[in-house]
Formats: structure tokens, C-alpha cells, sequence
């Protein structure tokens, strides 16, 4: 199946993208203000990385390093390469008064700042929003923090386990009650963090469209556990409107039956039934018209009450067939299913492969390297997808060209490591 590449694409829709001119100051590091400035970046935005000279982000310290087409170590990782596509990395230290006015006037001339500092950290660099606004009235200022910017716990340090703990997420996965095993489960893929970026993208875009109405520029409290608190969605207004507080499903579903993880001869299968439409397709697909007339399951009240005995049916009914085979079988019948797929299966998926997924990048460093496609498409103005940056890489021509410094000032700059 072929692959994606997006290098003539770029070719092609380089000057061709939604954000083309909007300049975005990155403070950020890790993964959730990252993933707001790299999905800009996509969108054409130029994104000014901000590192710390020697250090970088912090995601550069979280292996396995990656070498380059001579054999040579970096210090690029996959973790720092996920969420830093397409900016220019600077380093500056913004502790000493010159880095700090260097960035003042960077964001003097920006549309957006995104940081994740502990809240009043950047106060004491004068790179706070009061600071930056004075300067630039028309800046947006996305400050994302764990807790928020006021409260009782705004400046404790927040990540994305924590947040899965504290907003209650957690105690609604896992496996059940009274099972092996039982507890509750944290997602080992980073969903409030990744959730955060996507909604901070969204606030970002918000306010731009505000300032282009007012020439307004404003500040966005962007906290971890607001977004978290949100994803909870259907099961907080439930207990908001009732007092029921869900209980564990493990893989099953707490709406509707039969949902659940079914063991084929050859690998799990997902199927989630959502409406009785569904249910009465997957009966005649696994020719058990006879689950029809059960009185059991009748309705889907009646076949939540009796979910263990509907698994067990729906389990044996697919123990013996093959897992590919059924898949397409109960997709083409409308049935609601997928295979639990590792990794390495889902980008061999053939959807997957038909929307282009894992894109193909060229590196000045790495060579062609493989990246997961962005997930926003747009039918007039594609995104443009360029490869990560090498620490400061870009630090001397954007001072250059940006603020109009010489060489002689650069190296002045970076003789102090200030650069």
C-alpha cells in the first residue's frame, strides 16, 4: 500500500495556508502547549521555539536519542519530534535581562504567545501578559497551566496522570468491581494533555478572530483540569443532573449492550452497539436471528440488564471466525466494530494508509523521517506539514531578520550565552 509524502504537497502549498503571516512566540515546552503552537505551524503559522541554551526542552531529555544519516548522536527525540513540527528553534536564556529583551521585542512584532510556565513565573522575567501587553496590545496570550491561573492550588505543578486523577477520569476506567484486576486505570496515551493543546488551538484561532473584529488582543487561561472536568462529558451531566456516579465498564459500555471486546480466532474485536438498528444487523450478520426473540434482549434496557449473558452469546458466536474477515463482514453490514489493534497494526490499517497517516518528512539531519500526518484538513488551504527543528538551529537568522542584529551582536550574544 503506498505511502504518504508530503514533500511535493509543501512544494505546492507552501505560500497557500490559513495562518500564512501569523507569527507565534513559543514559550511552551513538553506536550500540550507544543502540540497547540505545532498544530499552527500546520496551519502556516511561523512559530518562534524558544529552548534554554544547552538544555532545550525538556522533551530532548527523554530518550531514545535519535542519530543522524552519519551515525552520530542528537539531541532529537521522538518525544521532542511529535509536538515541534515546522518552528524555528531559538535558544535564549530568559533569565538574564538581555534574553529577556530580546523576547519582549520579539513579541512586539508576534500575533500570539503560547507559554506553560508556573503561573507568575514569567512576571519575574517581565514577559508576563501586563508586560507583553504594554508592548503589544494587540498580542494573544495563551498562558496553559495545569490547575488555571487563580485558585487554591494554581501554582502546584500539573501533568496529565495527575489531571486523569484528580478530574475523575480515572475512576471511571479500568476493570471492574469484583473482577481480577479491578481499579482504576490511566490512559498511557497523554489525552488531557493532547485534549489541551487541541482546545488551546481552538481559543487561539477564537481570540484572533476577535482581534481581526476589534483589534482586540486578550489573555486565555487555559488549564489542564478544566479540559479534563469537560472531557468527562456525558458522564459528570449525569451525575450533575441525577447523583449516579458511573461505575467501572472496563471495555464495555455503560449506555448500551452489547459493547465489548470480543476474542476472534486471531485477535480481539471491538463492537459497539449503539442503537437497536445496529443490533438487529449484527444478529442477522452473525446469523442469530434467534437473539431477536429472546426476550432478554428485546430492547437495550433489557440487554444492559443482562450484559454478562449477551457477552458470553456474542463472545462464542466469534470465538471460531477470523478476525479480518468478520471485521469486514460487520462493517459492511453497518455494525459498529473494529480490531484492537497494536501500533504497528493501526498505521498498516488500510484506512489508515488511504488517509495517509504516517506522512514521510524530509530532515536536514535525519533524512526522510516518518511522522503522524496532522489531523486537520482543509479543502482550500492544506497544511503544511516541515520537519522538526535541531536545537537553536534557527537562533542567529531569526534575531537576524526579526530584529535586524549583526553578526558582530550575535556572537557578542552568544559569547555571554545569552544564545
Amino acid at each position: 500500500m503506498r505511502r504518504a509524502s508530503l514533500r511535493q504537497d509543501n512544494e505546492t502549498n507552501m505560500k497557500q495556508t490559513v495562518l500564512e503571516g501569523i507569527k507565534v512566540l513559543d514559550l511552551a515546552r513538553v506536550l500540550a502547549g507544543p502540540w497547540c503552537t505545532q498544530a499552527l505551524a500546520d496551519m502556516g503559522a511561523q512559530v518562534f521555539k524558544i529552548e534554554r541554551p544547552g538544555m532545550g526542552d525538556e522533551m530532548r531529555q527523554s530518550p531514545p536519542f535519535l542519530k543522524n544519516r552519519q551515525g552520530e548522536a542528537t539531541r532529537d527525540t521522538p518525544s521532542y519530534f511529535c509536538v515541534n513540527r515546522g518552528k524555528k528553534s531559538l535558544t535564549v536564556d530568559i533569565t538574564r535581562p538581555e534574553g529577556q529583551a530580546l523576547l519582549l521585542d520579539l513579541a512586539r512584532r508576534c500575533d500570539v504567545l503560547v507559554e506553560n510556565y508556573k503561573v507568575g513565573d514569567l512576571a519575574r522575567y517581565g514577559l508576563d501578559y501586563a508586560s507583553v501587553a504594554k508592548v503589544n496590545p494587540g498580542i494573544v496570550y495563551c498562558s496553559i497551566t495545569g490547575y488555571g491561573q487563580d485558585g487554591p492550588m494554581a501554582a502546584w505543578p500539573g501533568y496529565d496522570p495527575v489531571m486523569q486523577a484528580v478530574s475523575g477520569i480515572m475512576s471511571t476506567c479500568g476493570v471492574p468491581e469484583g473482577q481480577p484486576g479491578a481499579g482504576p486505570m490511566r490512559s498511557m496515551v497523554p489525552i488531557v494533555d493532547v485534549m489541551t493543546g487541541m482546545v488551546s488551538v481552538g481559543a487561539v484561532l477564537g481570540a484572533l478572530f476577535h482581534r481581526e473584529r476589534t483589534s482586540e488582543g486578550q489573555h486565555l487561561d487555559m488549564a489542564l483540569l478544566d479540559v479534563a472536568v469537560a472531557a468527562t462529558n456525558h458522564l459528570s451531566q449525569n451525575y450533575l443532573s441525577t447523583g449516579g456516579l458511573p461505575v467501572r465498564a472496563g471495555n464495555g459500555s455503560l449506555l448500551f449492550a452489547p459493547s465489548n471486546c470480543y476474542p476472534c480466532a486471531d485477535g480481539l474485536l471491538l463492537v459497539q452497539i449503539g442503537n437497536d438498528n445496529q443490533w438487529q444487523r449484527l444478529c442477522r450478520a452473525l446469523g442469530r436471528e434467534d437473539w431477536l426473540a429472546d426476550p432478554r434482549f428485546a430492547s437495550n434496557a433489557e440487554r444492559m440488564k443482562h450484559k454478562a449473558e449477551l457477552d458470553a452469546e456474542v463472545a462464542t458466536a466469534l470465538s471460531q471466525v477470523s478476525r479480518q474477515a468478520i471485521t469486514e463482514q460487520l462493517g459492511a453490514a453497518g455494525v459498529p466494530c473494529g480490531p484492537v489493534n497494536t501500533l504497528a497494526e493501526a498505521f498498516e490499517h488500510p484506512q489508515v494508509v488511504h488517509r495517509g497517516l504516517r506522512a514521510e518528512i524530509e530532515h536536514p539531519e535525519h533524512g526522510t523521517i516518518a511522522m503522524v500526518r496532522s489531523p486537520y484538513r482543509f479543502s482550500k488551504r492544506p497544511v503544511r506539514m516541515q520537519a522538526p527543528p535541531s536545537m537553536g538551529a534557527d537562533t542567529h537568522a531569526v534575531l537576524r531578520e526579526e530584529l535586524g542584529l549583526d553578526t558582530a551582536q550575535l556572537d557578542q550574544l552568544t559569547k555571554e550565552g545569552v544564545l
